[in-house]
């Protein structure tokens, strides 16, 4: 299956539908983080909350983004300590790749950020216009998972000529 997606498909597809069931791992590429709110048992929570649930049933979450989040964000993040240990994240001020991979079998790839406007629960009036594809094609998924593995990795650490703004350049 490749199925393009837009706007709230994005929210109720992947954030709302892939993300929580996550058995083994979730990796989420992202240019802008901020305090992204979501629907779970009837109201409104940190997304940074769906991410902890996952890593306290042993699910492996790695993040990458490009600048450090806001302070509503890191406010929320407090809030959930097994984060701090269980949440892999890397900064890379090049990525402005927006994706997001489930258990190797599932992925997103478009345009939103992991941010309300791009991929939260804002209404019709506040959200961007966001447009993407979700997949469980194994060609295509190991594709989107291996440029974000190579950015993981560091593969072009040596050459982004920014490593001065790289807080996490290895």
């Amino acid at each position: 299956m490749i199925e393009f997606v837009k706007d709230t498909d994005i929210y109720k597809k992947v954030i709302l539908g892939e993300v929580p069931r996550a058995k083994r791992f979730v990796w989420i590429g992202t240019s802008d983080l901020k305090d992204l709110h979501v629907a779970k048992s009837k109201k409104m929570v940190p997304f940074l909350e769906v991410l902890s649930d996952l890593i306290a049933n042993n699910v492996m979450v790695r993040l990458i983004h490009a600048k450090e989040p806001g302070p509503n964000f890191r406010r929320d993040f407090d809030k959930y300590p097994n984060l701090i240990g269980g949440l892999e994240r890397l900064l890379c001020p090049r990525t402005h790749f927006k994706s997001i991979i489930v258990d190797g079998k599932f992925a997103y790839t478009g345009s939103a950020n992991l941010t309300g406007a791009g991929a939260g629960a804002k209404s019709i009036r506040k959200r961007n216009f966001e447009a993407g594809i979700i997949t469980d094609e194994p060609g295509l998924v190991d594709a989107i998972a291996e440029q974000f593995d190579e950015v993981w990795r560091g593969t072009g650490c040596g050459d982004c000529g920014r490593k001065e703004y790289c807080a996490d350049y290895k």
